[in-house]
């Protein structure tokens, strides 16, 4: 299922339920239908900014050793494995820069409607 954020200084944003349902459980969000008001953006924009930080040392202590028991795909390496992950910071890049805007412009985002 896809969800569409909308606000008004910014072009619509999609995303897939399952990787937008992180960020709005961290904001104590639903993902049926919502709102983050102007009010609301400069602590949304401050939960999700650490959440992102500590995803990227979370991801760094990740990659400085494999999980043991870690089988690798016969035609897969370690470099291709990397290339193809896509982390929590680089999903959440395009809702942050959304709600940068909203916060800076006093608008809302809205989802569900």
């Amino acid at each position: 299922m896809l969800i569409t954020f909308k606000s008004k200084l910014s072009p619509d944003l999609l995303m897939y339920q399952e990787h937008a349902q992180r960020l709005l459980d961290l904001l104590h969000k639903s993902p049926t239908r919502g709102v983050i008001t102007a009010a609301e953006a400069g602590d949304a924009l401050a939960i999700l900014e650490k959440a992102v930080a500590d995803s990227k040392l979370d991801a760094e202590k990740d990659s400085e050793h494999d999980a043991p028991g870690y089988k690798q795909e016969d035609a897969e390496t370690a470099e291709q494995e990397k290339a193809q992950h896509v982390g929590f910071s680089a999903r959440a890049y395009p809702f942050l820069e959304m709600l940068r805007t909203a916060n800076e412009n006093g608008k809302d985002i809205i989802w569900g409607v």
